[in-house]
């Protein structure tokens, strides 16, 4: 039987760049903290522009470059049950979050939150979508994804009650 306590879906818009990487860097803070068998992490995109499509490559070669395996994650679509099975849902930007609080059933509203909402120092309202732009935009991502990871650890450490 398992004990898992909490489940966390990362959701950006397309599903290859942010949220995936978001699962990745905090998939290796959980094994360290050995939590992999109380918290369930996934990732998803508010559009299904990629449907199980490995993470962008440019994802990957930078998360790889700092030890966090992604190739093996694909990409899907919010779906309605996410609402329901997820205790939170961690949104990359406004645009994310706007289209999922209009989807997200009544009752469940209180899960959608951002996660630049678990950043430590950094004052970044949002997690940037670096598709479009070059490496550095990469870089900028797991900056911001691995200090939220730091503060969402700290969260989900009182969640799951060790």
């Amino acid at each position: 039987m398992s004990d898992l306590k909490y489940q966390i879906l990362f959701v950006c818009m397309g599903n290859i760049c942010r949220s995936p990487t978001a699962e990745a860097v905090f998939y290796k803070r959980l094994a360290n903290q050995k939590l992999l068998h109380k918290v369930k992490i996934d990732s998803a995109g508010t559009h299904n522009f990629h449907p199980d499509a490995p993470p962008d490559e440019r994802s990957q070669m930078h998360a790889l470059k700092r030890g966090y395996e992604m190739s093996h994650l694909r990409a899907r679509q919010v779906v309605d049950s996410d609402f329901e099975e997820f205790d939170l849902l961690l949104t990359m930007d406004w645009d994310n979050r706007a289209l999922l609080e209009e989807r997200c059933p009544a009752q469940h509203l209180h899960k959608v939150r951002g996660l630049a909402e678990f950043l430590q120092t950094s004052q970044a309202s949002v997690i940037p979508d670096p598709y479009y732009g070059g490496d550095q935009g990469f870089e900028q991502v797991l900056d911001l994804i691995e200090e939220a990871s730091d503060g969402l650890m700290k969260f989900t450490l009182q969640k799951v009650q060790i």
